[in-house]
């Protein structure tokens, strides 16, 4: 007999913007549809195409439902094994190690954001349980457009995205929210049905750009200049807000300077390939306030990524725009603080005298290849997968052929788990209690749990568990970890009276029945606050300088030097992030994941036809594609979406952007200043 059918609340946990709020059908203990919740007011019931697909990727033949062990490593000759057996393994080699060394700075983590549940950062509570360990640093996605803000501001500002419906003119700078960020384009339709006017600037011709009532297709990285040429004309017509700049911008005498002899709309426009007309329509938009500028985050993925985005800002701010609600930069919304953190902060065993070792997320292969006494030996990799998303894939290789012991926690097989020694199943939003935030929207929800582990999979958090519990039978004492806490001990610990009430709520326990919004703090959103040195907004940033960094927002050029002629853009697939979701037979449909774009003058030079099969090349690599001809692709650039089986990442360059996590030392990665060539195939490649 049929049970009757429970809902339960769920939040979709990908690296995305959007943080969608689920409804989840189940019937007998299994999944049978899910929807969007109505109730959460940024994403008001719907999902994207990979959300709706969640009942297949929950139930996919091809998930990994045991425990695996691989020997030799990266010969495809799997054994299941137990949970007791890859647990007992895995322990052994942890003590085993810290035995040899007199401590666990031989084991390591690599993870990041495959999940951006609070939850998941069990691992790294896991190791800080361990005493010392090798950890990482630093920001794969949007490390130099952060810092920049904060050089402008002190702190990163925060904007609530819903506000957007309140502009009267919009600005979509590098960003193309019809295919990364879908729910945002009711709230930009809601202010287009009263009047707001949209123009996208953008390397390439997007779904996005094709709904705008103007488009510029900029030349890759010369974003700060254009900014700046609208400074400079929004200068020379008076309509800066002298008074406002004398008393709350710093350094505005130093970028005056700049202005007057280093910018001109001809030079402007001859650098940027934005016409002059086209310049000065842009002005008008920040002139037509409230005007809201979203900026992307391939934006920043430049050598001179995080001074295009110093420069935007600039923009924003001295035109006024950022004191206006529906106005100002909308970026990065993440609110930092926000919960306690208690799992990746979890306290280090008072008897741990050794530091930490911590490597930079971007370098992270060539630093380990590094280390000595002693050297990385074991290795455990969760919530990404750096055979398809890192650059510098060399290094990775020559990495896990030193390593004695791999560890990779996924749900379906892909790169990185082919290279490893002991795989472990990973369980699904769905299997298990989670706590969410949104880096765009403020909407805050609790994660159920909803159906039982789909056979043995099981959650970061009730890994650290298993293992933590293993390493002190074995060792009494080893770790320091928590073992006997649960999911909802540790959901209810990240709660303090402040967040409940800025949730307004008067317990945790209340988002067991939807989410809430997070009341904005004051100075967040119109006129945010601003948290330098000197109390002023730091056009002329001391702490730059310091950090030798230029201290002036302004422009400058992309550092290139490369001798091959085509630069290569990597944005996202419609229907992936990165390597995730390309097992789903419901989103499998032809998204050029095997496919070069090109312009048609570039491809008759090369004398390449639509669908010839290609090589494209650099000094760190070579990938097979098939050319797809595209008059909206510029000269001079061709495009490979992120993910596909022969990884566009082994082409990148590895070059660092000119910001980054400032605190830790580590800079943001110029994905974008990667430089090929493609020709027809040949054998010898």
């Amino acid at each position: 007999m049929s049970e009757e059918v429970k809902i339960f609340y769920n939040v979709c946990p990908r690296n995305c913007y959007e943080s969608c709020a689920i409804l989840s059908y189940v019937q007998n203990g299994r999944l049978i549809k899910v929807e969007g919740d109505p109730a959460h007011g940024y994403t008001q019931g719907r999902l994207c195409a990979k959300g709706y697909a969640y009942t297949e990727y929950v139930y996919s033949p091809q998930r990994i439902r045991y425990p695996l062990r691989q020997s030799p490593r990266g010969s495809g000759n799997w054994e299941r094994l137990s949970w007791e057996e890859a647990l007992k393994i895995i322990a052994d080699k942890i003590l085993d190690l810290h035995e040899r060394y007199g401590s666990s700075l031989a084991c390591g983590y690599n993870k990041y954001s495959g999940n951006i549940g609070v939850l998941h950062q069990a691992t790294e509570g896991m190791f800080r349980g361990f005493g010392s360990h090798t950890k990482i640093h630093g920001d794969a996605c949007l490390s130099a457009g952060s810092e920049a803000v904060e050089y402008n501001w002190g702190q990163r500002t925060i904007v609530d995205p819903e506000a957007m419906a309140e502009a009267k003119t919009i600005v979509l700078w590098g960003v193309n929210p019809a295919r990364t960020a879908v729910h945002q384009w009711k709230f930009i339709n809601q202010a287009r049905d009263k009047g707001a006017r949209l123009l996208v600037i953008d390397p390439l011709f997007t779904p996005s750009a094709a709904q705008a009532d103007i488009y510029f297709q900029i030349i890759p990285g010369t974003d700060g200049l254009l900014a700046m040429a609208v400074i400079k004309l929004l200068l020379d017509e008076g309509q800066l807000d002298q008074e406002y700049i004398q008393k709350h911008i710093l350094g505005w005498e130093v970028l005056y300077s700049y202005l007057q002899e280093g910018v001109t709309l001809e030079e402007a426009s001859r650098v940027t390939g934005v016409p002059p007309e086209g310049i000065r329509e842009l002005a008008s938009f920040y002139l037509e306030k409230p005007c809201a500028t979203w900026v992307g985050y391939g934006l920043q993925r430049y050598s001179n990524g995080g001074q295009n985005i110093r420069c935007i800002d600039a923009l924003v701010a001295l035109s006024g725009n950022h004191r206006l609600e529906g106005g100002g930069l909308y970026y990065n919304n993440y609110v930092d603080g926000l919960f306690k953190g208690n799992l990746c902060n979890y306290p280090r065993p008072r008897q741990s005298d050794t530091a930490e070792r911590s490597l930079d997320i971007n370098h992270f292969a060539e630093e380990a290849l590094s280390l000595t006494d002693p050297p990385l030996k074991l290795l455990w990799i969760a919530n990404r997968n750096p055979l398809s998303q890192d650059q510098d894939l060399v290094n990775w290789h020559k990495l896990l052929d030193q390593l004695e012991l791999v560890v990779t926690v996924e749900l379906f097989m892909n790169e990185t788990t082919a290279q490893s020694d002991i795989v472990l199943p990973a369980a699904t939003p769905f299997e298990d209690y989670d706590l969410h935030q949104s880096y765009w929207h403020q909407w805050v929800a609790v994660n159920e749990k909803a159906i039982p582990p789909f056979f043995e999979a099981r959650s970061d958090l009730e890994i650290a568990r298993s293992l933590t519990e293993v390493l002190n039978t074995l060792q009494p004492g080893f770790s320091s970890f928590s073992f006997h806490l649960t999911a909802l001990d540790w959901i209810a610990a990240e709660f303090t009276p402040e967040l409940l009430e800025k949730l307004g709520i008067t317990k945790w326990e209340e988002l067991l029945q939807g989410p809430r919004k997070l009341k904005l703090a004051k100075g967040t959103g119109a006129d945010p606050e601003i948290r330098t040195a000197t109390g002023k907004i730091e056009l002329y940033s001391a702490a730059a300088k310091q950090n030798q960094l230029p201290a002036l927002a302004r422009f400058r050029k992309q550092e290139t030097g490369s001798s091959y002629p085509l630069r290569l853009l990597t944005p996202q697939s419609l229907f992936r992030i990165h390597s995730q979701y390309k097992a789903l037979a419901w989103l499998s449909q032809e998204q050029g994941a095997e496919v070069v774009e090109m312009n048609p003058q570039d491809a008759e030079q090369r004398g390449l036809k639509q669908k010839d099969q290609v090589t494209v090349y650099n000094e760190m690599g070579i990938c097979q594609r098939k050319v797809r001809v595209s008059q909206y692709v510029p000269p001079g650039i061709v495009v490979m979406l992120q993910g596909g089986k022969d990884s566009v990442n082994k082409l990148l360059a590895h070059q660092p952007a000119d910001m980054g996590t400032r605190h830790s030392g580590a800079r943001g990665a110029a994905y974008y200043d990667t430089w090929v060539e493609v020709t027809k195939k040949h054998n010898s490649f």
